[in-house]
């Protein structure tokens, strides 16, 4: 009998932005863009290592450590092993996001009295 396991959602929100950082794995130093952001990770454009390898993302003077978790020839995705909560990266994704819209909550006092939408009586 095969068991199928069902898909996770994923734990973080991811936010499309668009920072210039540089990636150091162990031999080189290549320059890429974020362009999917989250606490959790990220995907880099015009950066590639190999699978399964341990980087360093510089931006705005903080290091960030990563894991890559796949590659293709010009991008990549990396895993966060400490999730973002504090420094520039983390700001940078803050403010991508936006302020957040809270619900506007109508009640009975602040409605107008009447029938529809014109309060006819």
């Amino acid at each position: 009998m095969t068991s199928l396991s069902l898909p996770r959602p994923r734990q973080y929100r991811r936010t499309p932005v668009e920072i210039d950082v540089t990636v150091n794995g162990v031999l080189n130093m290549i320059d890429g863009t974020i362009s999917d952001l989250s606490e959790g990770g990220a995907r880099i454009d015009g950066a590639s290592m190999p699978v399964r390898s341990r980087c360093e993302i510089h931006y705005g003077g903080q290091v960030v450590y990563a894991v890559v978790m796949w590659a293709e020839f010009d991008r990549m995705g990396v895993r966060f092993p400490y999730e973002l909560t504090s420094g520039p990266l983390y700001n940078a994704l803050e403010r991508a996001r936006g302020p957040a819209a809270a619900p506007v909550q109508v009640f009975r006092t602040s409605r107008p009295s009447g029938f529809g939408r014109r309060g006819l009586r």
